[in-house]
């Protein structure tokens, strides 16, 4: 019984997906000749908001992959998308020399963006987004910067809720409130 109870668990998780972005070998020489280590930098994410990345080292390839989907598994963020398909608005991110651009984008668009921030808009669960990176092409640092961008998104709900105010208040009159307005304008200038 414990273990139908510990597989139910498991099933209930939510279900990450993982995306090797980059895999980097490194040698040291040795008496005898070369010893190889290898570094793997992955990026989890549920596709419906969370995301996180991380880095592992080892002497095989498949641990130090494990290694990274661990780490990135344990620090993940949630990134609040609009309509689950693209983000609230436009950010900057930037870490070292990496610096990178992200917009929003309508529907159908897809995913316009290099290598290592197409994988993490991938696992994040982004539909349509124009992506650019400037400067360092090190996937380390872009991944790191477009981390540090999607930090700094905020959505409606949670601006109104720092603010103390409504989303409405938040975002901007509606429609009924526009039009209002506008029809009393003619019948004052009549009257003047």
């Amino acid at each position: 019984m414990a273990r139908e109870d510990n597989r139910r668990g498991r099933d209930e998780a939510p279900e990450f997906a993982d995306r090797l972005v980059a895999i980097n070998r490194v040698s040291k020489t040795v008496k005898g000749g070369k010893r190889f280590g290898f570094a793997a930098l992955v990026v989890v994410g549920d596709q419906k908001g969370r995301i996180g990345f991380g880095k592992g080292k080892a002497k095989e390839v498949p641990e130090a992959v494990r290694k990274a989907t661990e780490a990135a598994r344990r620090k993940m963020i949630r990134v609040p998308l609009r309509e689950g398909r693209t983000l609230h608005h436009d950010m900057n991110g930037r870490h070292g020399a990496g610096k990178v651009v992200m917009r929003t984008a309508p529907a159908g668009t897809g995913i316009i963006a290099g290598g290592p921030m197409r994988a993490v808009f991938e696992m994040l669960g982004i539909q349509d987004i124009v992506a650019k990176s400037i400067g360092s092409q090190n996937p380390y640092n872009m991944v790191r910067a477009t981390f540090e961008g999607l930090q700094k998104a905020a959505s409606p709900r949670l601006v109104a809720q720092r603010r103390g105010k409504k989303v409405a208040e938040i975002m901007g009159k509606t429609a009924e409130e526009a039009e209002a307005p506008a029809a009393e304008a003619p019948t004052e200038n009549a009257e003047a």
